[in-house]
């Protein structure tokens, strides 16, 4: 339940580095989210004293709850051997051993379709986040309006362009920059406050219950903007493992909670000042000689907001590879130094396709806010139900205190959640479409290699048959000299390279070894515990196993990982040397029938899957000049 992991630099160098990572989507929040509460199409709620009170309350005590109870105090507690995200909760989910399957199952499927939505909130995040900064020139310069849509459209592509590059360069100015920016938005409220400090009343919780009551539909409406206020929740506890929970803690409650609050009062003071404000309150806080600094200083926050969703993206898709919940795709290490700095060409641009769609459908941030805020609600309650099973699965909490979490923060949620179904109709369709289409392609994926696998095993037949009829065969089979190292999803069935070499070839290797990859429920697995050697009882046959276990955020490197093995010995036995061994990669071709429970339609989209997945010799670092293929076919 501690973070378990220890970082190297010290503590003021990684409260800079979480502000530059962690907290761009929250932070750049007040671009937006007071706007789209007072501007919304039906103006339900006024620029009046009793209506500004009671929505500056419930944002300050909305954040408060949201983030700084809910997941800064106790959710982040729930990391997973340091790691953080709902692909954390749902290892931490999977090592709890429910006794009722259907509900482990249930949970899991939860957690997926949470990462379902984790996407389409990644696409919205650039959008309205880059179009609300650049929507500034329309204050400081009306006349230029015409530029807003062909500027966000260029700063939008040129940073996906810039992302094969990797984080680790720029990364090195996000945290002085979101520093310049958090000090912009309390300096703002401040400033605001000094001249006109009645608003600081609304800190009260009182003015939210009173709103609420006195206004019940208009303020659990306007619930559906508030919650813009809480949007970034996730990487806080997401990013965990980069920094650490202290780091992101202290960042949180010293800066970036203050500075938030400052800037949302001040923009409450104002709208209460000049109800014209309204349009656009982020901007028209700052003095007007300031407006166009703060056009630069926003544009390049809601770029490291950007850059954090989309790097997130990244991270999720290889852990959902790494997991088994997505095919092979090609992912490209940007660090030397850093494991978790990826680059996947083909969610870069997918995201770029759909933030592009995105900015052109929707024509401005204000249009923007309606369809956000359905995919975030729906993963911050999936965080909530899972912590809690965690909680009281896993770590015993006792009865009371989870009834106490239900209460305080699953309810909390389901109010945020149903005060976003109305924004379905204005847009709030397309992250849901998004989430569902993901996570019918992780469930599709996770139950067409279920049955693959188990095809392949019937067919692949069991390894000690295998090596018996080797051994007793008549004439014995021609041995080639060398050394064969064939991958396999299963340590008891027989490699259907193998099985072809045999049957087909008439020769195997001198030398068979079997490697047996295994991805964990934690993120990393030490070295001394990544390798474990099997004979399989016919040493003298030259046939041995090696089972190779990985962490979902590790590197499945196969030959390393043997080297590194063979060089600490520790009873392996290992006489060959990985890189001068040849690979056998068994190339299945998947033909569809009628004769299992599994959709048609379902078989079919995996089979697509399954046939532009990129290449094991590439994913587990095969030497390419020692891999060879052998094909086979498998009915599903």
């Amino acid at each position: 339940m501690s973070d378990t992991r220890t970082h190297a630099t010290g503590g003021a160098a990684l409260v800079l580095g979480a502000l530059g990572v962690v907290f761009g989507d929250i932070g750049t929040s007040p671009l937006y989210a007071l706007q789209a509460v007072f501007a919304a199409d039906d103006g339900a709620v006024k620029p009046v004293a009793g209506d500004v009170y009671g929505i500056i309350s419930l944002v300050v005590w909305s954040v408060t709850l949201v983030v700084s109870i809910k997941f800064v105090t106790f959710i982040m507690r729930a990391d997973n051997d340091g790691e953080g995200g709902i692909m954390a909760l749902v290892g931490l989910v999977r090592r709890a051993h429910l006794t009722n399957p259907k509900a482990a199952v249930a949970l899991v499927m939860a957690g997926l379709f949470g990462v379902a939505l984790f996407y389409g909130d990644g696409m919205i995040t650039p959008a309205i986040s880059v179009l609300s900064a650049v929507e500034g020139v329309k204050v400081a310069a009306p006349e230029l309006d015409h530029i807003v849509l062909p500027v966000t459209l260029g700063v939008i592509v040129a940073l996906f362009a810039i992302q094969y590059r990797g984080t680790h360069t720029v990364g090195r100015i996000f945290g002085p920059v979101m520093v310049v920016w958090f000090l912009a938005l309390a300096a703002a409220g401040v400033n605001r406050l000094v001249d006109s400090p009645g608003i600081l009343r609304a800190l009260s919780p009182h003015y939210a219950v009173e709103f609420l009551v006195s206004h019940p539909l208009i303020a659990f409406l306007s619930l559906g903007s508030v919650v813009l206020t809480v949007t970034g929740a996730e990487a806080l506890y997401a990013d965990m493992g980069h920094f650490g929970r202290p780091p992101i803690s202290r960042a949180w409650f010293f800066i970036v909670f203050p500075a938030l609050t400052l800037n949302y009062m001040g923009q409450g003071s104002l709208i209460l000042a000049d109800p014209e404000a309204i349009s656009s309150p982020f901007y028209l806080l700052f003095p007007e000689w300031a407006r166009v600094p703060m056009i630069v200083v926003a544009t390049a926050a809601t770029l490291i907001a950007s850059q954090a969703v989309i790097s997130g993206a990244f991270s999720v898709t290889r852990q959902a590879v790494q997991l088994g919940f997505l095919p092979r795709v090609v992912i490209r290490h940007t660090s030397a130094s850093e494991i978790g700095q990826v680059y996947v060409p083909v969610v870069n641009w997918g995201l770029l396709a759909a933030v592009v769609a995105l900015v052109l459908g929707f024509g401005s941030s204000e249009k923007l806010a309606t369809a956000y805020g359905v995919a975030v609600t729906g993963t911050l309650l999936i965080d909530s139900v899972l912590f809690l099973v965690v909680a009281r699965m896993l770590w015993g909490k006792p009865k009371w205190m989870i009834a106490a979490g239900i209460l305080g923060f699953v309810t909390v949620d389901l109010l945020f959640l149903t005060a976003n179904l109305p924004k379905i109709d204005h847009g709030g369709w397309f992250p849901l479409l998004i989430g569902l289409l993901v996570f019918t392609v992780l469930t599709t994926w996770d139950r067409g290699r279920e049955k693959t696998t188990e095809a392949r095993v019937r067919a692949e037949g069991q390894i000690e048959d295998f090596i018996e009829r080797m051994h007793n065969r008549v004439p014995p089979i021609p041995r080639l000299q060398g050394v064969g190292v064939y991958l396999n999803p299963t340590a008891d069935s027989t490699p259907l390279a193998l099985r072809v070499a045999a049957e087909r070839v008439h020769a195997i290797p001198e030398l068979a070894v079997i490697v047996t990859v295994i991805t964990t429920n934690s993120p990393h697995v030490p070295d001394a515990e990544r390798v474990t050697f099997d004979d399989l009882g016919h040493a003298d046959d030259g046939f041995s196993h090696y089972t190779l276990r990985f962490g979902y955020q590790d590197v499945p490197d196969v030959p390393g990982t043997l080297a590194r093995a063979r060089t600490r010995k520790r009873g392996l036995e290992m006489d060959f040397n990985p890189y001068h061994a040849t690979y056998f990669l068994s190339s299945i071709r998947i033909v569809t029938d009628g004769r299992s429970e599994m959709p048609m339609w379902r078989k079919r989209l995996f089979t697509v899957m399954a046939r532009n997945a990129a290449s094991p010799a590439d994913y587990f670092k095969l030497p390419a000049e020692r891999v060879v293929t052998l094909g086979s076919r498998i009915s599903i």
